[in-house]
């Protein structure tokens, strides 16, 4: 339930409005910026809200109960405090945002609709879409464990527990193709797709401090490349240091043989599949009736 104050509650009463809607995003990293749909800046508790061209949000939905509710806010990147880059980087993943509405005449006469989090990013043609996701969306996450063949830990976890310094590697961008696929030198000594499922912490370059997962690790007549599953929001050049993580596939056996640590796996190996578990007992086969082992 909200309750408005008196002087936007008579504001509201009157026969002429001067609204406006002000969002606050803070990001993970503390950093607040603000934004309005209104034609100049506002300054509301020591965060101003830049003015923005462009700047729509479409209809909030409310659900009864527990159900997700949610709005979205679109724009064109105008500001020099909101990059594309920093979009695509996942620098506003997460963040989270404060939605008022406020009599752009008198700013302390406001209220605050919502408090979401930054869900979808869409970004196209040098505009931006942000869906916000209501305090309601962390309800929808999958809770628990699932049982299933493969470990549901990720690699270096606490849960996994394996260390990965002794898997980690430096090493350096001889040539790039795109923001995706590049060849490097450092690897060598690793036998092809070591690394892939892994990632990659960048340390110079237009990437420097962001991440990726590695698609492909490939070694053919002695040349390494690497492949990411989706391009780098900055561009990769010759020279830009890198850290790289081995990869796992969540497998036991691989568990077991790269990692050495099967006492952690967090998956069931010895979980029969659907047409196993199906099928009929046969002395002599596969499926006897006795234990299943890998």
């Amino acid at each position: 339930m909200r309750t408005l104050s008196e002087g936007l509650a008579a504001h509201l009463a009157g026969e002429t409005t001067m609204l406006c809607h002000c969002w606050r995003v803070t990001r993970k990293d503390g950093t607040a910026l603000g934004f309005t749909d209104h034609d100049r800046d506002l300054v509301l508790d020591g965060t101003t809200f830049e003015a923005a061209t462009g700047f729509a949000a479409s209809e909030a939905t409310a659900e009864a109960g527990f159900a997700t509710g949610g709005m979205e806010v679109a724009g064109a990147l105008v500001s020099d405090r909101l990059s594309e880059d920093e979009l695509a980087a996942g620098t506003y993943d997460h963040a989270r945002i404060e939605t008022f509405l406020v009599n752009w005449s008198d700013v302390g006469e406001r209220l605050l609709l919502r408090v979401g989090h930054v869900g979808e990013v869409v970004r196209e043609d040098g505009a931006f879409r942000v869906e916000i996701r209501g305090l309601m969306a962390a309800l929808d996450a999958p809770r628990g464990r699932s049982f299933r063949a493969a470990c549901d830990a990720d690699l270096g976890d606490q849960r996994c527990g394996v260390d990965l310094g002794p898997f980690t590697v430096s090493a350096i961008v001889l040539a790039a193709e795109g923001g995706r696929r590049m060849t490097v030198s450092g690897l060598d000594g690793f036998a092809a797709g070591w690394f892939e499922r892994g990632t990659v912490r960048w340390l110079s370059g237009a990437n420097a401090g962001r991440g990726g997962v590695v698609k492909t690790h490939r070694l053919v007549e002695g040349v390494v490349t690497v492949e990411f599953w989706t391009a780098m929001s900055g561009a990769i050049a010759a020279g830009d240091a890198f850290e790289i993580v081995a990869g796992c596939d969540k497998r036991f056996a691989t568990c077991r043989e790269k990692f050495a640590n099967t006492l952690n796996f967090r998956g069931f190996p010895h979980m029969p599949g659907n047409d196993f578990s199906l099928g009929y007992a046969r002395s002599g086969g596969d499926n006897d009736g006795g234990p299943v082992v890998v």
